[in-house]
């Protein structure tokens, strides 16, 4: 056995900061939680305001534009039809509304901490090994500091906790498109006369949008992964159905809840998949 006198915890110094962060910041805290789950609410009502014959007819529309293949526009408006046929077109809609906002906060932090990576050595060997002990992180232990800071169960932790899980493939990919770029199309850039913000912004962040929306489209799906995790605090949606379903040992609402959220996957990857396919076009070209 391992002698005790050589362990040494960290446990009560991570709980000492956390209480201390909630005693100092329970206003800033706050201010979070209401400005998550006022977006929440307003994302959610106004994709229940949309008929549900509307959503198939869109997801067709969008399918076959993007794609330009029928039988994937037909599959995709399939996939939403069995989610509603099975009754989970509300949850379905909850759920949707989460990842929509996780995804737009991970990518609102990943974007410019991937340029901050790409634009500097230093901060890349310092971000890595952070982003690598993300992704090994067993996702339960991201809800038990979100629900310490926030005091609460609910969407708002589930969607915080769903951010941190989802965070680190936008920061790796967009930091690897925009080291991808030629070094000869950067050089022409500032023969031209290009500075470092017109270089980044005009030459080396379009040349890296299809690793963007790579990037993206991944984060979508670990969002999405992260559903029945984050349904354990409260967050609703789907995911709290497939707990149910474990909970009740009842393996068929456990196939119809997991359908819905694989069903769910399957469309927003060909949708975002399709535009980073267009996206890329102009590139390779």
């Amino acid at each position: 056995m391992f002698p005790e006198a050589l362990e040494f915890h960290v446990a009560p110094w991570i709980q000492h900061g956390l209480a201390w962060l909630v005693d100092r910041g329970g206003g800033f805290f706050h201010g979070i939680s209401v400005a998550i789950t006022r977006s929440l609410n307003t994302i959610e009502a106004g994709l229940l305001a949309v008929p549900w014959w509307v959503w198939i007819g869109g997801v067709l529309l969008a399918g076959w534009a993007i794609t330009r293949r029928p039988l994937t526009a037909l599959t995709l408006a399939a996939l939403m039809l069995a989610i509603g046929a099975f009754g989970y077109w509300e949850a379905a809609i909850e759920t949707l509304a989460m990842v929509i906002v996780a995804v737009a906060l991970a990518v609102a932090i990943g974007l410019p901490l991937g340029i901050a990576m790409a634009e500097s050595c230093r901060v890349h060997a310092l971000v890595i090994p952070v982003l690598d002990a993300m992704q090994t992180m067993p996702s339960f232990v991201y809800l038990i500091p979100v629900m310490m800071l926030f005091q609460a169960l609910g969407p708002v932790p589930g969607t915080l906790a769903t951010v941190v899980y989802a965070l680190p493939p936008v920061a790796r990919l967009v930091d690897l498109g925009i080291r991808q770029v030629p070094a000869d199309v950067q050089e022409a850039a500032r023969a031209f006369g290009a500075t470092r913000w017109q270089l980044l912004a005009q030459v080396r962040l379009p040349l890296a949008l299809p690793s963007i929306m790579a990037g993206i489209n991944q984060t979508t799906m670990m969002a999405l992964a992260m559903v029945v995790i984050a349904s354990m605090v409260g967050a609703g949606g789907v995911g709290e159905a497939v707990m149910r379903a474990i909970q009740r040992v009842d393996p068929g609402a456990g196939f119809e809840s997991g359908f819905t959220i694989v069903a769910l996957a399957i469309v927003m990857d060909r949708l975002s998949q399709g535009l980073a396919r267009r996206w890329q076009v102009p590139r390779t070209g």
